[in-house]
């Protein structure tokens, strides 16, 4: 069996085996990741670094494989029988590894993804800014591709993404979609940003808010009246306003808070939760809308201050992980001690489930 029949098989069984992930580092059998859990892949062998290297390399083009030898590592985007597969090629003790991640080829809906009815609304506004947050693996990209599919059905938009790099492939439906990857259609993610006004977007998608180059075109591009559909990555809803503020110097931050209080809607903060059957596993949404007390609050530097105001304001849609976990564990979705890795106050949430 040559190198690519080798590669294709070792793909074609991560997907079957529904796999989100597979590792080829040097000196161990593939390793797959199946419902948040690492698993190596059966019946295959341990990969010499020449071995795994040899693998790798029939997924780069002649231009990633040169900017893997300068700055020894790479990000690109491919397909693979029907699926989209993101790659992350690095250098480990001087080898070649990689990671994985298979990226289905249909967008799921609100529906089958189990998201909470409230993130459809945040797509029907025309301005404003949607961060979803949560730690990697949990399906930040996917509520995302969710919520730009359903603004592609229903609305006569321009949609503008820059993503390092592309995700979900989107067809035009009602909108027309503009996918931009970095290193394929342009050289440097914040000039993307900069001329993605010059592009007359409606909705702009951001993949990740990564510097404080690209913090500040978001907060830009949203105070002029587009709304702005981004991640991050933090811990919970309440604590996503701050950890904005604390990306720039202290000397801006007075004028940071009051930019973010114009222009958030509101955050998601999401977990993928293994289900107490151990078959799958199910999403967690911690929801915050940006109503006037927690504007006030972002502006007023209480920030400390917004997880009471999502506690209490239920009417308005905003829950609590810690809500949704106790749920979950009262229905028999998830166990108690699944439910204690997540939240923030074991001691607390106790109470709450008893």
């Amino acid at each position: 069996m040559g190198n690519l029949e080798k590669l294709k098989g070792i793909f074609k069984r991560a997907i079957d085996a529904g796999a989100s992930d597979l590792h080829i580092v040097p000196n161990e059998i593939p390793v797959l990741r199946v419902d948040g859990n690492l698993r190596k892949l059966e019946g295959e062998e341990v990969l010499s670094p020449s071995e795994s290297e040899s693998l790798i390399a029939l997924t780069l083009r002649p231009e990633y494989l040169e900017r893997l030898k300068s700055e020894k590592e790479v990000d690109f985007s491919f397909n693979f029988d029907g699926s989209r597969v993101r790659a992350n090629i690095y250098f480990e003790m001087g080898n070649v590894a990689a990671s994985f991640r298979f990226i289905p080829g249909e967008v799921k809906s609100f529906e089958e993804l189990g998201l909470p009815p409230i993130i459809q609304e945040f797509g029907n506004k025309e301005q404003g800014l949607l961060i979803v947050t949560g730690p990697t693996g949990h399906g930040k990209s996917t509520t995302i591709a969710a919520l730009i599919e359903y603004i592609n059905n229903q609305f006569a938009r321009h949609i503008v993404t820059v993503e390092d790099p592309v995700e979900y492939v989107f067809k035009n439906k009602k909108s027309i979609i503009s996918q931009r990857e970095y290193g394929t259609d342009t050289l440097s993610f914040s000039r993307a940003l900069r001329s993605a006004l010059r592009e007359d977007p409606d909705v702009v998608f951001v993949g990740e808010m990564r510097d404080i180059d690209t913090f500040e075109a978001v907060l830009t591009i949203a105070e002029t009246g587009h709304l702005v559909l981004t991640t991050l990555h933090t811990n919970s809803a309440s604590q996503t306003p701050q950890r904005i503020i604390d990306i720039f110097p202290k000397n801006q931050q007075t004028q940071v808070r009051q930019q973010l209080a114009n222009v958030l809607s509101g955050v998601v903060s999401q977990r993928l939760i293994q289900r107490a059957s151990g078959k799958g596993r199910i999403l967690a949404c911690e929801i915050m809308v940006a109503n006037a007390a927690i504007r006030n609050l972002i502006r007023e530097d209480k920030t400390h201050q917004i997880q009471s105001v999502v506690q209490t304001s239920a009417s308005e849609g905003m829950i609590t992980l810690d809500k949704v976990l106790a749920d979950y564990v009262s229905r028999g979705e998830i166990t108690l001690e699944e439910a204690l890795q997540w939240t923030s106050d074991p001691k607390q949430f106790k109470q709450m489930v008893f």
